[in-house]
Formats: structure tokens, C-alpha cells, sequence
């Protein structure tokens, strides 16, 4: 019999050889064999088990999110919007289903224009570079130059507008307020950007903002426009630095003479208003004795027409009936005396004892 093909033959130098692999079948079974001798004891269920352990814990990771106290979240199933989310802990579908994106709505955020604060690291202050010179060279209503740097405070009002209406509303906010400033510092005159009309242009400013802001649906809300430094042009610093400083003098000397003029005036004519009131009231107490004196002597006149006896001695009576009272020494005589012999003045005497 021949034992061309007995498994256990020996080969050329003496060794067993393994039988030859020829089906797909066999092939597969090693494969497996090869798996289950490098996983621990257990084979595929062990395995399975530690996969499903590792999903469920990135599932459990990715499920729950917390929402700062200042900020909402805006909540995706799928890439559409669902719904917003308060502050809190809250959970979503895990793996990617559900995504939520925070929006600070509580913040005050802002944007600066011609300068930017060291350090900031507010990411909606400055979205990208930019060239901080370019942005405050500006040309006024009398075709001159000026260097306007400014400050935009705004919130963010409506989170679904900001996050899918427009593509990059912090950009677009600032693109609308360069070019609204523009606006406003090219209708007037570079006087009145450097001097006198600041107050005028942030309020210019801030209404016009908030109406493109408005119709642009960014979902932004502005709160304040403030200029900080507004300055000439460097060649013409110096000229333009002194025209300032005689305007601010006469603006000084102004309000001097206001003040001095506010001291005296009101001063004066209270001294007037006050002689005039007296002299009015000296001729009410003038015209008034006066009418009372003519009314008194009237009605004297009218009871001594009725029985001017009885009258005039009345009028005798009453009149030694006031004075009598004030002499100290009174000598009374009647119509029969014909001397009065002067005695001891004792009076005197008794004045004079000590």
C-alpha cells in the first residue's frame, strides 16, 4: 500500500510534516484558533463584553454636558435645530446624534476698532487679524483726515439667529460698524469729531448699528458705542493739538466770565427786587396811616357836628386822661388861686437822700 500521502510520514531529514491546506474551511479555522490563543481565556465573548464596556463609557462621556450660568445651549439632532437648553446639567443623545453648542446670551461682549487690549482672549472680540491702522483712517465732512478708535458693547439677544442665520455675525458686526462709523464722522466736520460732537456721533452711531444689526437678523443686541481716542493725522498732530487748546482756553474764559456774571447779576437784582418792595411797602404804610388818620378825624368831625359840647369836653378828658398819667408832679388850681407860694422842692430832696 502506498504511504505517498500518510499524514504521519516522515519527510526527507526524518520529520512529521503537517498535511497540506486546501480547503477555505480550514483556512478559516485556523484563523479562529490564532484569535482565540491571543485573547485572554473567555474567546470572543470576553472581547465582546470589553467592546461593549468601552461604548457604553464614551456613550455615557458624550451624553450628559453642563451649560454655564451665563449661557444657553443650542441643542442639534442630526444637524437641525431641536430646541434651547437653560443653565445646567443636562443629557443629550450620545454619539453624535445630538450636538449643542453654547452661546454666551448673558455676556457682555465687545469689539475694538483701532486698538485691542493686551491679553484679551475673548474670541468675539477679534475673530480674525486685522490691520488696526486701516480701520481708524477715516475722512471727515470738510475733506479732512482723522484717526477715530472706538468701542461696540453688545449681547448676543437671539442664539438661533446668531448661530444659523448668518454666517459669521461677530464679522458682520464689525464690517457694519466701520462702515456706519464712516458714515456718521463723514457727515460733520473735523471740529466737531475731535471737539464738540462726540457725544452726538455715539448716539448716531449706536441707532444705525442696531438698525442694520436688526435687518441683517444677526441676533445681536447693541448696548453702547463709545469713542475712545480721536486724533489727527501725524503731520498735522501738532497744529491741529494747539487749535485745541485755545478752543478749550476760550471755552474756559467763557464759562469764567459766565461764572462771574451768574455771581454779580442775580446779586443785583435781588438788591432791586428788595429796595422796591420796601419802598412799596413804606407807601401802603404811608397811604394806609393816612386813610386811617382822615377816617378817624371824619368820624370825630361828625359826632362834634352832632353835640360839640359834649365833644370837645370828651376829647379834654381823654387827652388829660393820657397825659396825666406820665407828669410825676402835678399842681392842680382852680380859678380863684391867685399865687402859688414855692415851698421846699421835696421831690428833689428826697432824690438827693442818700
Amino acid at each position: 500500500m502506498s504511504t505517498e500521502n500518510d499524514p504521519g510520514q516522515s519527510g526527507p531529514w526524518g520529520k512529521k510534516t503537517k498535511p497540506p491546506v486546501n480547503d477555505l474551511e480550514d483556512l478559516i479555522q485556523q484563523g479562529q484558533d490564532h484569535l482565540k490563543s491571543m485573547l485572554p481565556s473567555g474567546g470572543f465573548r470576553s472581547f465582546f463584553v470589553f467592546g461593549l464596556i468601552v461604548l457604553l463609557g464614551l456613550a455615557v462621556w458624550s451624553a450628559y454636558y453642563t451649560v454655564p450660568s451665563d449661557s444657553v445651549a443650542v441643542v442639534q439632532r442630526f444637524g437641525k435645530y431641536l430646541q434651547e437648553v437653560p443653565p445646567g446639567l443636562h443629557f443629550k443623545l450620545p454619539m453624535g446624534v445630538d450636538t449643542a453648542t453654547i452661546v454666551p446670551v448673558k455676556r457682555q461682549l465687545k469689539q475694538e476698532f483701532g486698538f485691542m487690549t493686551p491679553g484679551a482672549t475673548d474670541g468675539f472680540q477679534s475673530p480674525r487679524p486685522r490691520d488696526a491702522t486701516k480701520e481708524t483712517q477715516m475722512v471727515t465732512g470738510d475733506l479732512n483726515a482723522a484717526l477715530v478708535e472706538w468701542v461696540v458693547q453688545y449681547r448676543i439677544s437671539d442664539p438661533v439667529k446668531f448661530l444659523f442665520e448668518v454666517r459669521e455675525p461677530s464679522e458682520t458686526l464689525r464690517y457694519v460698524s466701520e462702515s456706519v462709523m464712516r458714515e456718521v464722522v463723514g457727515d460733520r466736520t473735523v471740529d466737531e469729531v475731535i471737539t464738540i460732537g462726540r457725544q452726538e456721533i455715539e448716539s448716531e452711531a449706536l441707532t444705525k448699528m442696531q438698525a442694520l444689526s436688526t435687518k441683517y437678523a444677526t441676533g445681536l443686541s447693541i448696548d453702547q458705542v463709545q469713542l475712545k481716542n480721536i486724533n489727527p493725522p501725524q503731520p498735522v498732530q501738532e497744529s491741529f493739538n494747539e487749535v485745541n487748546q485755545a478752543q478749550q482756553e476760550k471755552e474756559k474764559l467763557i464759562n469764567e466770565a459766565r461764572r462771574d456774571y451768574n455771581k454779580v447779576i442775580p446779586l443785583a437784582e435781588g438788591e432791586k427786587d428788595q429796595r422796591i418792595r420796601e419802598a412799596d411797602g413804606y407807601r401802603l404804610k404811608r397811604i394806609n396811616e393816612a386813610e386811617g388818620d382822615t377816617a378817624r378825624f371824619n368820624a370825630l368831625f361828625a359826632e362834634y357836628s352832632k353835640a360839640p359840647e359834649v365833644t370837645r369836653r370828651r376829647l379834654y378828658l381823654e387827652t388829660l386822661q393820657d397825659i396825666m398819667p406820665g407828669i410825676r408832679s402835678k399842681i392842680i388850681v382852680d380859678e380863684r388861686t391867685s399865687g402859688i407860694l414855692p415851698l421846699l422842692n421835696l421831690d428833689t430832696q428826697k432824690d438827693a437822700r442818700p
